[in-house]
């Protein structure tokens, strides 16, 4: 989605500096990735996740393998460098099986020391903050143990508390927000989820933070994945603006346990509602479609709905997700041209049908690290807010399949779950701006999952942002920055 820019903003001193950050931009991962009846009311922080069947746990186990032998340098390969917002995905993944703990170490050690660099994107002109990156580096800091009040040299507990509107801001209190140089808007419900999450699991989350995620809820149950501009009640704004989104919802669900654990209120309503609505959306074999352009089956979106299920105590359910991504993974047994990447899990049946005949090219691998690195959360069945509080028991790790070497993405290719771009420890001007209203997801109707045919393959992008739509833009508006400067040395006064 491509904001509107001030007239201001386009002029030659401008340009270099968002040339820069569009490729660097290029290199962080956005992550932007149905009961019968409603459950009986219950206080949140008393839904315990029950351990996944032997099956489905082994099946965890194996993605997480392939996962890390996926690593490069302690990260997985982007579109330049690490994609530190995938590799994070990754590390909760490895921290939720309890499996290949050498792995995880090197993430960890590898992320602690390009947090900030994820978390920020540093100009001539300020700094570009992305408040959901901030939120997603204190959630893993929290989940491998570590200070999160000295990650990398960071805080990233205050860093995230610095990025959330206060009481004089009106509707828009409690928000989780992006810094865009000069402005800020608020950030989607995956960045304020995970803020919740990372709050609450390192010292407690304000009221507020929470309430703002609860007003997300929209009436038929499930939340959007986009707030309001004003930072307004879903039921508050047209209906157009009021699309329910599964992994959105999952994202809230798991959010609001982790606020209840750490003792706050309001939040065993909105969870039984969304938790209802999940389940209405459910399809007969256990999956469930994201929205939009995604809006057919996937192991993305199944795999988070299935994680939120269980943390919720609907066991039965989310081992029917389970079930779904365990049948889309590639086996010793099944993975024919593919044989080379057993344990990776494909985003739909029709990319796993394409890999065991023709095998996982380069350009594919994209999608496969970031399908299975959510789809594996289902499998586990362990939530975000309890994701190495007690390791699972970890089983001898093998020796990883070779990490084929980087490759830039050309076709776009999905991103499955929500990984955040940069936020450095910049505290907002006294009176933030307004931030532009972004597009949200058609509405999606209560009631039996509606499919839509993938696209042919299987093989286009989850949810998310194509890191090479962020390639391209990076190359045009290098172009585009250095003929503004060749102008701008005839004709000082060309600014507009």
């Amino acid at each position: 989605m491509v904001r509107g820019f001030p007239r201001r903003l386009l002029s030659s001193r401008f340009l270099p500096a968002l040339a820069a950050l569009a490729v660097i931009a290029a290199s962080a991962g956005v992550a932007l990735t149905r009961p019968t009846g409603p459950a009986a009311l219950r206080p949140a922080a008393a839904a315990v996740p029950a351990a996944a069947d032997p099956a489905a746990s082994a099946a965890a186990r194996a993605g997480s393998h392939w996962l890390a032998g996926q690593l490069v340098d302690g990260g997985l390969p982007g579109f330049v460098g690490s994609d530190w917002g995938l590799t994070i995905d990754a590390l909760f993944a490895l921290r939720a099986t309890g499996n290949e703990p050498v792995a995880a170490a090197a993430i960890t050690e590898a992320l602690a020391a390009n947090a900030d660099g994820y978390a920020a994107i540093r100009t001539e002109m300020g700094d570009f903050v992305t408040g959901g990156s901030t939120a997603k580096v204190l959630v893993a800091a929290v989940a491998v143990g570590t200070d999160p009040t000295d990650f990398g040299g960071y805080d990233w507990r205050q860093r995230t508390v610095d990025l959330i509107y206060g009481a004089d801001q009106g509707s828009k209190a409690g928000w989780l927000y992006d810094i865009n140089l000069d402005t800020t808007a608020g950030s989607n419900l995956f960045g304020q989820s995970l803020a919740v999450i990372g709050l609450a699991r390192s010292g407690g989350v304000a009221q507020p933070v929470v309430d703002f995620l609860v007003k997300q809820q929209c009436p038929g149950g499930g939340f959007r994945l986009y707030p309001g501009a004003a930072g307004t009640a879903c039921p508050e704004d047209p209906v157009t603006e009021q699309g329910m989104d599964v992994d959105a919802t999952a994202m809230a669900v798991q959010a609001l346990l982790a606020a209840a654990d750490a003792g706050a209120s309001g939040t065993a309503e909105p969870v039984a509602i969304a938790t209802s609505w999940l389940r209405s959306v459910q399809a007969a074999d256990g999956s469930f479609n994201g929205s939009g352009f995604t809006d057919y089956p996937n192991t993305n979106s199944t795999g988070l709905a299935g994680q939120a299920l269980a943390a919720a105590g609907e066991h039965a359910a989310a081992g029917q997700a389970a079930s779904f991504v365990a049948a889309q993974q590639l086996t010793a047994g099944n993975a024919g041209a593919a044989a080379a990447h057993v344990g990776a899990i494909a985003y739909t049946p029709d990319a796993l049908a394409a890999a065991i005949a023709d095998g996982v090219g380069e350009f594919e691998l994209d999608q496969w690290r970031r399908a299975s690195a959510q789809a594996v959360l289902g499998l586990a069945q362990v939530p975000l807010g309890r994701i190495g509080n007690s390791d699972p028991t970890p089983t001898p790790t093998l020796t990883p399949t070779p990490t084929p070497s980087v490759t830039p993405t050309l076709t776009p290719t999905p991103t499955p779950t929500p990984s955040v771009t940069p936020t450095p420890s910049v505290t907002p001007s006294a009176s933030p701006g307004t931030p532009t209203p972004t597009a949200t997801a058609s509405p999606t109707p209560t009631g039996a999952a509606t499919t839509t045919a993938p696209p042919s393959g299987g093989r286009l992008p989850t949810t998310g942002t194509s890191v090479a739509a962020y390639g391209l833009l990076g190359g045009a508006t290098i172009l585009a920055g250095i003929g503004l400067l060749l102008v701008a040395r005839r004709r000082r006064e060309a600014r507009r």
